[in-house]
Protein backbone atom coordinates (compact mmCIF):
# COMPACT_ATOMS: atom_id res chain seq x y z
CA UNK A 1 0.00 0.00 0.00
CA UNK A 2 1.32 3.45 -0.93
CA UNK A 3 2.42 5.99 1.69
CA UNK A 4 -0.67 7.51 3.25
CA UNK A 5 -1.45 10.61 5.24
CA UNK A 6 -2.47 10.10 8.84
CA UNK A 7 -6.25 9.92 9.15
CA UNK A 8 -6.27 13.04 11.35
CA UNK A 9 -4.53 15.03 8.59
CA UNK A 10 -7.21 14.27 5.99
CA UNK A 11 -10.14 16.55 5.38
CA UNK A 12 -13.59 15.03 5.81
CA UNK A 13 -13.96 14.86 2.03
CA UNK A 14 -10.55 13.23 1.51
CA UNK A 15 -11.26 10.64 4.21
CA UNK A 16 -14.68 9.90 2.76
CA UNK A 17 -13.30 9.47 -0.75
CA UNK A 18 -10.50 7.21 0.47
CA UNK A 19 -13.00 5.07 2.36
CA UNK A 20 -15.11 4.75 -0.79
CA UNK A 21 -12.03 3.63 -2.78
CA UNK A 22 -11.18 1.06 -0.10
CA UNK A 23 -14.70 -0.33 -0.12
CA UNK A 24 -14.68 -0.65 -3.92
CA UNK A 25 -11.28 -2.38 -3.80
CA UNK A 26 -12.41 -4.82 -1.11
CA UNK A 27 -15.61 -5.57 -3.02
CA UNK A 28 -13.66 -6.31 -6.20
CA UNK A 29 -11.91 -9.25 -4.54
CA UNK A 30 -8.72 -8.63 -6.53
CA UNK A 31 -6.43 -7.97 -3.56
CA UNK A 32 -4.18 -10.40 -1.75
CA UNK A 33 -5.15 -11.29 1.82
CA UNK A 34 -2.49 -9.08 3.42
CA UNK A 35 -3.47 -6.07 1.32
CA UNK A 36 -7.14 -6.70 2.09
CA UNK A 37 -6.42 -6.74 5.83
CA UNK A 38 -4.40 -3.51 5.60
CA UNK A 39 -7.16 -1.87 3.59
CA UNK A 40 -9.85 -3.07 5.98
CA UNK A 41 -7.88 -1.73 8.97
CA UNK A 42 -7.43 1.63 7.25
CA UNK A 43 -11.12 1.66 6.38
CA UNK A 44 -12.10 1.12 10.01
CA UNK A 45 -9.80 3.99 11.06
CA UNK A 46 -11.33 6.25 8.43
CA UNK A 47 -14.87 5.26 9.39
CA UNK A 48 -14.24 5.99 13.08
CA UNK A 49 -12.76 9.37 12.20
CA UNK A 50 -15.61 10.27 9.86
CA UNK A 51 -18.26 9.28 12.39
CA UNK A 52 -16.51 11.22 15.13
CA UNK A 53 -16.26 14.32 12.96
CA UNK A 54 -19.89 14.03 11.91
CA UNK A 55 -20.97 13.64 15.52
CA UNK A 56 -19.00 16.74 16.52
CA UNK A 57 -20.51 18.72 13.65
CA UNK A 58 -24.04 17.60 14.53
CA UNK A 59 -23.51 18.62 18.14
CA UNK A 60 -22.40 22.10 16.99
CA UNK A 61 -25.37 22.50 14.70
CA UNK A 62 -28.17 24.31 16.48
CA UNK A 63 -31.57 25.48 15.40
CA UNK A 64 -32.29 29.11 16.18
CA UNK A 65 -35.77 29.57 17.51
CA UNK A 66 -37.43 32.84 18.22
CA UNK A 67 -38.89 32.79 21.73
CA UNK A 68 -41.69 34.99 22.97
CA UNK A 69 -39.34 37.79 24.06
CA UNK A 70 -37.75 38.01 20.63
CA UNK A 71 -34.46 36.54 21.79
CA UNK A 72 -32.82 33.62 20.09
CA UNK A 73 -32.75 30.24 21.80
CA UNK A 74 -30.31 27.50 20.80
CA UNK A 75 -31.61 23.97 20.49
CA UNK A 76 -28.83 21.41 20.06
CA UNK A 77 -29.21 18.69 17.45
CA UNK A 78 -29.04 14.98 18.23
CA UNK A 79 -25.61 13.37 17.90
CA UNK A 80 -24.96 10.76 15.22
CA UNK A 81 -24.50 7.10 16.04
CA UNK A 82 -20.90 6.13 16.78
CA UNK A 83 -21.47 2.46 15.96
CA UNK A 84 -18.16 1.25 14.52
CA UNK A 85 -19.49 -1.62 12.43
CA UNK A 86 -18.25 -1.53 8.85
CA UNK A 87 -20.77 -3.07 6.48
CA UNK A 88 -20.56 -3.68 2.79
Amino acid sequence: MAEQKKVEELTYKEASQELERIIRSLESGDMELEESLESYTRGVELLKSLRGRLSEAEQKVSILLQDVDGTDALVPADAASTDDKLSF
